[in-house]
């Protein structure tokens, strides 16, 4: 995942994951004014049922390998310590692919048990717990400038993993889910602004430098002076892009709740939603059988 080009994929993916959560739940709730809307940990699409999943294992599957690939051993078949953060990138990747083939194989099994959905959020939660270990105990810096991005991309995810494991508990609510879905998507931001900030010359700031430092590109600066300076520049940038993020989380809400789907949500049939595929992941409640929406 190092250098400009591997963080910007991986962003650009959890930033396209973030949008379509958002748009999914942003609809599922106003198409009903709120009835029967239930948090979904993914979303199928009319023309590929589990398209998001196959993506997600593709991606991460494609993105452990190029990661192992990097993982050279000594002369006593030991990993080189200044690649062990190839070693902890895949597993962070490993741990969703794992999430999405659950996900798919309890929804394959068609079979409308009540805590189906609730195991996939589990393992959703286990893979954002993971990112944040990982990235808590990194092996690479985090005393520099590097360090603080990664510090405040911990908090992103921590906000990620406890909305879902809130969603198990809280499944009609759908500001927790707006909120996991817009913390995805600021995941994916932050690594887009880190790729660029930290592999782009133009962009390092005043007093720091790019350097070679155990066959990795590391920004250096020359005194902690020019350290501090960066690193409150990094913490703007990160309140500016939060602050961007939440005025655009509510301007999409009412865009589509109030322009797209206004005073309609009354007469938009929910089975619609199901045929599609969109909210057919087990509209259960715990000990009672599944709801006839068309009736609603």
């Amino acid at each position: 995942m190092g250098g400009l080009t591997g963080h910007a994929a991986l962003g650009l993916f959890f930033l396209l994951i973030g949008l379509w959560h958002l748009y999914n739940h942003t609809t599922m709730h106003a198409t009903n004014h709120g009835r029967n809307y239930n948090f979904l940990p993914w979303f199928p699409t009319s023309f590929l049922r589990h398209l998001e999943l196959y993506l997600i294992m593709f991606s991460c599957a494609t993105f452990t390998f190029f990661e192992l690939h990097h993982l050279p051993f000594d002369s006593n078949g030991i990993f080189l310590s200044s690649r062990l953060h190839h070693l902890e990138h895949g597993s962070m990747a490993t741990t969703f692919f794992i999430y999405a083939l659950f996900a798919l194989v309890l929804d394959q099994a068609r079979r409308p048990y009540t805590h189906d959905v609730d195991m996939i959020m589990l393992l959703a939660a286990v893979s954002f717990a993971q990112e944040l270990l990982l990235f808590h105990f990194h092996s690479t810096d985090h005393v520099g400038v590097e360090g603080q991005y990664h510090l405040l991309l911990q908090l992103v995810i921590f906000v990620s993993l406890l909305t879902t494991l809130m969603g198990i508990g809280w499944r009609k609510s759908f500001l927790v889910a707006y909120v996991r879905s817009l913390s995805i998507m600021l995941q994916g931001i932050w690594l887009v602004v880190m790729g660029i900030m930290l592999w782009t010359p133009e962009f390092i700031p005043k007093g720091c430098r790019i350097q070679v430092e155990n066959g990795r590109d590391i920004v250096r600066c020359n005194d902690r002076e020019w350290l501090q300076r960066a690193k409150a520049l990094v913490n703007i940038e990160f309140s500016w892009l939060l602050m961007g993020v939440a005025v655009f989380g509510v301007c999409f809400y009412i865009v589509i709740d109030r322009v797209v789907y206004g005073g309609k949500g009354e007469d938009c049939e929910h089975s619609n939603w199901e045929r599609k595929g969109f909210v057919q992941l087990h509209h259960v409640e715990k000990g009672f059988a599944p709801v006839d929406t068309t009736e609603v």
